[in-house]
């Protein structure tokens, strides 16, 4: 069965190039990485690169609109080469609050900016030059003397019924993070495979895992990660959509009090036990074909760790495939 994995590096980047070589040793598909306040994303697949030789390494997923995608695509084209042939190339919108903050970029129309963005690397991709005058690009460029891969995979972040749909029409699928199975087999599978007509589409979630003797301890590890997204527009309506609307209007009332703790709280057991794959092996893998049952085609485990009772990420990759 198809399995993946999401390894991105903390304190050391030799320690997570490690990990990555034991996904590929015990047979995971696809190790991707994510790109936020830390390290360049397309950087540390070139580390991953270096450490391994087969596995499949995916952007999962990188923030679009700071680079053109031009640019993306000449730099995209590159590492897939240095990788021989392996990337899987995942980018989305981010969010308002990170591009209009962190790069001054305005969050207007982000499904016609990714129409584009995405059109622009395709045209890349599979002849050599790109031809667009758009409401966001317009670009005349064209490889000389070079060519990229033509097969190289464009997956995106898709959450909301129209890019779910742009997802299921125009790329390989996509990769969805703070998803819980109930919104992926109402939403996320049935709005996408239909877009797709028939064609070959993946959908990529992303698992909390913790093999673990202590699921509370796992679980209060993981509410202090997850309570940002709680705040972020985007997830909060998938969230809502999956059945988890009190959830929501917990976490806001605690919020309006300035209860931190009542805040995290709302991320409940109910939630959690949804959401993640916490426990013993069994635990994780049932958890696993949970995903697999909402229409998941490739499940992507990512380690709680920082925890009492956690038997640490490489524990986790070997009881989560083996």
């Amino acid at each position: 069965m198809r399995l993946a994995a999401f390894v991105s590096p903390s304190k050391s980047l030799a320690d997570a190039a490690a990990r990555v070589k034991l996904a590929e040793d015990l047979g995971y598909e696809t190790v991707f990485n994510t790109q936020t306040t830390g390290r360049d994303g397309l950087m540390v697949l070139a580390a991953y690169g270096a450490a391994t030789s087969t596995i499949k390494l995916g952007t999962g997923v990188l923030p679009a609109f700071p680079r053109h995608p031009v640019s993306l695509g000449i730099e995209a084209a590159t590492l897939d080469e240095m990788l021989g042939g392996r990337l899987v190339l995942g980018v989305g919108p981010s969010h308002q609050m990170t591009m209009e903050n962190w790069y001054g970029i305005p969050m207007v129309k982000p499904l016609t900016r990714m129409r584009e963005y995405v059109d622009i690397l395709r045209q890349i991709f599979t002849t050599g030059r790109a031809e667009l005058k758009g409401e966001f690009y317009t670009t005349n460029f064209g490889f000389i003397g070079y060519s990229a891969r033509p097969e190289i995979p464009i997956m995106v972040s898709a959450l909301a019924p129209n890019m779910l749909r742009f997802a299921g029409e125009s790329t390989e699928g996509t990769i969805l993070w703070g998803c819980l199975p109930s919104y992926i087999r109402d939403v996320v599978t049935p709005t996408i495979t239909t877009a797709a007509k028939g064609r070959s589409v993946d959908i990529v979630a992303a698992i909390p895992t913790a093999l673990t003797t202590d699921v509370e301890a796992a679980r209060a590890s993981f509410r202090k990660d997850f309570f940002v997204y709680m705040t972020l527009p985007f997830y909060r309506r998938a969230i809502e959509g999956g059945g988890y609307g009190d959830e929501i209007k917990a976490f806001d009332a605690a919020m309006q009090k300035g209860d931190m703790p009542g805040a995290q709280a709302a991320i409940s057991d109910r939630m959690l036990g949804d959401f993640a794959a916490i426990g013993d092996a069994s635990a994780i893998k049932a958890k696993i074909e949970e995903y697999r049952d909402a229409g998941v085609t490739l499940p992507a485990i990512g380690s709680i760790g920082n925890h009492e009772g956690f038997a640490g990420t490489e524990a986790t990759l070997e009881a989560a495939i083996g």
